[in-house]
């Protein structure tokens, strides 16, 4: 099979299912993305039948794949771009989260708690709430 082939295979089939849901895990830990890498660096490596002594990004450049962490990075700020402009108001609500600015004496965010809740909250807890309203209205059917 050709090098282009076997390229065209990785970037149709196997990469998809590596980072299906990638804006969710953007911003995780290095290791855990370094997991996936790995597998993308064996792939280069034998779709290009070259020996251990190749680097790894002489590999990627070779082939013209990006490494995961640039492909999730890209995917994230796509599907937030996209997201932001989207006419259902509960999701924008969701992207536009703006965090606390860093301070070395905060370690967890506590004023979420006293914060009133906002659009996407409130939904889901107005679903929760006709929910249980639903239980408890056909509950002397069980």
């Amino acid at each position: 099979m050709s090098l282009r082939n076997k390229r065209t295979i990785y970037t149709m089939c196997i990469r998809p299912v590596m980072t299906y849901a990638s804006p969710v895990f953007a911003h995780t830990k290095p290791d855990t993305l370094h997991h996936l890498q790995e597998e993308q660096n064996k792939f280069c490596r034998r779709a290009a039948d070259t020996p251990w002594y190749v680097k790894n990004f002489v590999l990627h450049r070779y082939l013209e794949l990006p490494t995961i962490s640039k492909f999730i990075k890209d995917a994230s700020e796509r599907f937030f771009d996209i997201v932001s402009s989207h006419p259902n108001r509960l999701l924008v609500s969701a992207v536009s989260y703006e965090p606390l600015p860093p301070y070395h004496f905060c370690r967890k965010p506590w004023n979420i708690l006293s914060d009133p809740p906002d659009d996407l909250n409130f939904e889901v807890e107005k679903l929760i709430e006709a929910n249980i309203s639903l239980l408890i209205d056909y509950s002397p059917l069980l």
